[in-house]
């Protein structure tokens, strides 16, 4: 078949058609479209029109000039575009903007297709992870190929394509590498957060205020997504409002007393795969304090494990499965019952023998690649024991395989979980129902027990789509310094209000210990400069604090008040400061105490400082006091300040208005009564959603 310009110059260079000479007349009318002449010649006439139409040298090379023009990816351009809609003014600046966006995952891929077809002249983009298969339904700039590739790169060479004419540089890095220090921060006009990790956006939320960058922090969770703008001393920063501490489940509660699904995954996911295919628990899934209550639990818990160590030596065995299932499920569930005081308000759980199950799991064995293949099932118990015994199976064959391989010099081989592993998950997902089951929980389908285990919300690549939009829209503000408009915007689609509720920008916390201080640079020969230089010298000489009392640390903890002087005579390097490190200078005075200093360390061993450690500024900057705390209110809201909430589930103006005025009795006394539980130090407040997920942020 042939392509379509060639079956076009094909058509039109057929011979013409007779025509009746009724037709003389719309012929002639037809004519004056493509001849300037009134003459009566056949329009068709090889000698005239013809050669005016189809000549090479006229009509044909304006007519696929456009598109063989085209053809050339560099010189297609979305420049008239974006001048026609953002004005001269506006389009020049995102030209020349030089930005800089952390984080390649689900929102950092369509940011960054946003930004190169806005056209920004130059963007940095810093990751430090590698694409992972679970990424390739919403992470539309990556591919299967490129699994176990760094985000990063694979990110620029796909946006590249939209747009060669922007200027995209990858780092497969951490962005809290020393390489990246506030003078590296400085270079950028904006910066935007794209980001899972609460501890990597609350340093580019640090750095960005130190360097004084304007910062687009945003972030999603399913169907919802917030943006907001970051200006230090005009808005309020990420660490203003306090954050949500992520869940820790007590170790009892896991161990002893589990009653959510979630409890019966962690057990099987950071307890049971770890004592046997691993080399121990994953303590950080659990809460290991102990008191007089529950001390003697925890050794029994201890005695546990070494039982179940000694099962791992019968890994590969028939007999090994079965072994495994009368201790966890058996064994240790009838020694828990032992304890009478532990049931009294509880369901006690029920014991389960191995040999009485399977004997009545014939039908399920039956349908044993039916179940397998089955994400959304739910499976019986019989069905569990199925998958957990064939689950076992693959897991000892793989473990027998890495010892056999297994150098001398190296450390013992251990499977861990991932999400996508199968074998791992079917392990997870079987022993969690079994102990479900045992404690009288509901059972959860292998895809949710994946979705639970694995950490993972229900990510929507169109949510991504909308907050990485609202970005881009909301740095034109900030292009034109137009902050007083800059908006907080929230993405609540079953909200009562609109689909997008913007929200004026929160004033700065004085209060916050990231904003609310005063960030200096300073010099600081790091060959020779001691502590004492910067005490001395800066602290008390440039800054002014003379003869008051203060502490300087940094994040390992304090290194020098008035009762601490080791350190004065060590060098900086040996303190592991740096370039790039940060110093915190906290005013003790207890009546009207300044704000803290940030003092940014700068290697100045080149620049032939006069003393060892200077500051790095002209005039001294006004350093403010703190602001004297007021008094709360009995039944004020403690994160509320000069009357707007601090929080960042805020409740949108949008869905204030039309709001009816409380009564002042209403602040007294509530509409009803709420009722008020006792809650032992020990207990556990797992906030259950649509998605059964822990953490709240899209890798």
């Amino acid at each position: 078949m042939l392509k379509l310009p060639l079956l076009r110059r094909w058509l039109l260079q057929q011979p013409p058609c007779p025509h009746k000479s009724s037709n003389n007349k719309s012929r002639r009318s037809k004519r004056k479209l493509y001849s300037s002449s009134n003459s009566k010649r056949n329009r068709y006439s090889s000698s005239n029109s013809n050669r005016y139409r189809y000549s090479s040298s006229n009509s044909n090379r304006y007519r696929y000039s456009n598109r063989n023009r085209n053809r050339n990816p560099r010189r297609r351009s979305l420049r008239p575009i974006t001048r026609r809609s953002l004005g001269i003014s506006l389009n020049s600046s995102v030209k020349q903007a030089r930005v800089l966006m952390v984080g390649a995952g689900g929102i950092g891929c369509e940011l960054l297709k946003d930004l190169v077809l806005t056209g920004f002249g130059e963007i940095h983009v810093v990751d430090l992870d590698t694409i992972d298969l679970s990424n390739l339904n919403r992470q539309f700039l990556f591919r299967k190929e490129h699994i176990k590739k760094s985000k990063a790169l694979v990110a620029k060479e796909a946006a590249q394509k939209f747009n060669p004419n922007v200027d995209i540089v990858a780092h497969h890095a951490n962005i809290k590498d020393s390489q990246f220090n506030v003078s590296w921060f400085r270079q950028f006009k904006i910066a935007y957060n794209a980001l899972d990790n609460l501890e990597a956006r609350r340093h580019v939320n640090r750095m960005c205020l130190a360097a004084d960058v304007p910062l687009i922090e945003s972030g999603t969770s399913g169907f919802n997504g917030q943006v907001q703008v970051i200006k230090k001393g005009v808005t309020a920063c990420y660490d203003c409002s306090p954050k949500e501490t992520p869940k820790s489940f007590p170790i009892c509660t896991i161990r002893s007393t589990p009653s959510q699904p979630i409890h019966c995954i962690v057990w099987a996911k950071s307890y049971l795969l770890n004592e046997i295919f691993a080399t121990s628990e994953d303590a950080s899934a659990f809460d290991h304090s102990s008191d007089a209550d529950n001390a003697q639990e925890i050794e029994e818990l201890k005695k546990e494990s070494k039982e179940l160590q000694q099962i791992r030596e019968a890994v590969g065995t028939d007999e090994f499965p079965q072994m495994l299932f009368d201790k966890v499920f058996s064994k240790d569930i009838e020694r828990l019952r032992s304890v009478e005081e532990m049931w009294k308000s509880r369901r006690p759980p029920e014991p389960l023998k191995h040999e009485t199950v399977m004997s009545q799991a014939g039908e399920a064995l039956a349908s044993k690649n039916e179940i397998l293949n089955d994400d959304q099932r739910v499976w019986s118990l019989e069905e569990s024991l199925v998958v957990f015994n064939d689950s076992l199976d693959r897991l000892s064959k793989r473990m027998l395989e890495l010892k056999k391989n297994k150098e001398p010099s190296v450390a013992e081989p251990i499977i861990s979980f991932d999400k996508d592993d199968l074998d791992t998950l079917d392990f997870v997902a079987a022993s969690a129902n079994i102990r479900s089951t045992v404690f009288g929980i509901d059972r959860k389908s292998r895809f949710d027990i994946k979705q639970m285990a694995g950490n993972i919300i229900p990510a929507i690549a169109t949510t991504n789509a909308i907050v990485a939009g609202l970005c881009v829209l909301e740095s034109f503000k900030v292009l034109q310094g137009e902050y007083a408009q800059a908006k907080e915007v929230f993405l609540t689609p079953f909200g009562s209000a609109r689909l997008l509720a913007p929200d004026r920008a929160r004033e700065p916390n004085p209060e916050c210990p990231v904003c609310g201080v005063v960030n200096i640079s300073i010099g600081v020969d790091l060959a020779h400069a001691t502590l004492n230089n910067v005490v001395e010298d800066v602290v008390k000489g440039e800054l002014g604090f003379g003869e008051k009392e203060f502490v300087v640390s940094n994040d390992v903890g304090i290194l020098y008040d008035v009762d601490e002087t080791d350190n004065l005579t060590k060098k900086l390097s040996d303190l592991g400061i740096n370039h790039g490190s940060f110093l915190t200078v906290i005013d003790e005075d207890e009546e009207n105490p300044c704000v803290n200093i940030v003092l940014d360390i700068q290697d100045g061993t080149s620049e032939g400082l006069a003393t060892p450690a200077k500051a790095l500024f002209v005039d001294r900057p006004d350093i403010p006091r703190k602001p004297k705390p007021t008094p709360a209110e009995a039944n004020g809201d403690s994160h509320e300040k000069n009357g707007r909430k601090h929080s960042l589930d805020a409740t949108p103006e949008a869905e204030l208005k039309g709001a009816k005025r409380p009564h002042a009795d209403d602040e007294k006394q509530p509409a009803k009564k709420a009722k008020v539980m006792e809650t032992r130090a020990d207990d556990v407040v797992v906030v259950d959603d649509a998605g059964g997920a822990i953490v709240i942020d899209d890798d």
